[in-house]
């Protein structure tokens, strides 16, 4: 399971969980691509970890648009050499009930998250398989993949799709070698969830105190927030298994919310 001299590219990687993911895989020696539509904030996360004894260089992506994602490939490939680990990362939340989410907020998180996904495969799989060496793909879901809340249809819906391209993937990839699974977060206390605990609040009719408490926590074992920190590792284990034994799975990280 060694990510020695592997080479990472991680989508979504400027903050929160990518950023995390993109440390520890530079802290066990693979060369990182910091990938996100923030390019100023990707290239200071980049210098940081250069800064720190690891490699690691910084490409503005737009995951939702495929020369972007090509062009970041591309570039990967050529300066880098190859790539060996792709975590799909990238994504943001809109919360609304059904009758009032708007068709354009709709189309927006399913690209994010699906054509994202969809997108940065393509263009990784390629490489992996004319390599011969073969590599792991990593795509960070949800507990959301599995089960369903009020107010997030098209989380829910993207969250889910996710389980069906890794799976696709891991059939697809593992004669060459090529490795799919799924991260399923519970509630990460980042600035995403930030964001969503006045916007339920406000949908639902209750405080910002009953959102943390019963909707987002009510399911766990311990009432805790999962940290950054426990989902990195669980993606990296993934990153790093080399064998086609664990492949085309789902694992839950939610202190319990969810259990599989």
């Amino acid at each position: 399971m060694s990510l020695q001299n592997k080479v990472a590219l991680v989508t979504g990687a400027a903050s929160g969980i990518g950023e995390q993911c993109a440390r520890k895989l530079a802290s066990l020696g693979a060369a990182v691509v910091i990938a996100d539509l923030n390019l100023e904030n990707a290239q200071k996360v980049a210098s940081s970890i250069v800064e720190g004894g690891g490699k690691a260089i910084a490409v503005a992506m737009d995951v939702t648009n495929e020369e972007a994602v090509n062009a970041g490939i591309e570039r990967t490939v050529k300066e880098l050499g190859s790539i060996d680990v792709l975590v799909s990362n990238a994504g943001i939340q809109i919360v609304a009930p059904i009758e009032e989410y708007a068709f354009a907020d709709w189309k927006k998180m399913l690209a994010i998250h699906l054509d994202g996904a969809f997108l940065t495969t393509k263009a990784a799989v390629k490489h992996m398989y004319d390599s011969k060496r073969g590599g792991s793909i990593v795509y960070m879901g949800s507990v959301h993949s599995h089960e369903a809340s009020k107010l997030k249809s098209a989380y829910v819906t993207a969250k889910h799709g996710l389980l069906g391209l890794a799976r696709v993937v891991a059939k697809e990839g593992g004669p060459r070698g090529v490795r799919a699974n799924v991260v399923c977060p519970g509630f990460v206390r980042t600035p995403l969830v930030d964001k969503q605990i006045p916007e339920q609040a406000k949908a639902l009719g209750i405080s910002e105190e009953r959102v943390i408490k019963e909707i987002m926590l009510g399911e766990t074992v311990d009432k805790e927030f999962t940290i950054v920190e426990d989902v990195a590792e669980v993606a990296l284990t993934l990153a790093g298994f080399e064998t086609n034994a664990l492949t085309g799975q789902s694992i839950t990280v939610s202190h319990g919310w969810h259990m599989q």
